[in-house]
């Protein structure tokens, strides 16, 4: 004796809600994609400072490896020394190497 087989109908799965459903994030994708690749962070330029006469607020913010005590110790120093010549006169001040003159060598300028 032989077997008969009997198959089930196939049910389809695409339906009339699943078409809405595609279409829908297909819409979402092509408006939004855009608008989020564009999102790129702008690159931010560091704060520029003339050192002969930002006050000690300003230098401290202005410039990386410089906080509040180092950033007084340079105002001290121009008020005793006179003016910065150059950017790397700003070495001679205690507390202040060339690691810190040239980490923010752009950051700086000098006018008298």
């Amino acid at each position: 004796m032989s077997k008969t087989i009997v198959s089930k109908p196939v049910r389809s799965t695409f339906t009339a809600s699943n078409a809405v459903r595609a279409v829908v994030i297909a819409l979402i994708v092509a408006i939004c994609g855009p608008v989020f690749a564009a999102d790129k962070p702008t690159p931010i330029t560091p704060m520029t400072v003339n050192i002969n006469t930002a006050d000690a607020a300003t230098l401290a913010a202005a410039l990386d490896g410089v906080g509040a005590s180092r950033a007084k110790a340079i105002v001290e120093y121009r008020d005793a020394h006179g003016p910065f010549k150059s950017v790397d006169d700003l070495a001679q001040v205690k507390g202040i190497g060339e690691r810190v003159v040239d980490a923010n060598r752009t950051r700086m300028k000098v006018t008298q």
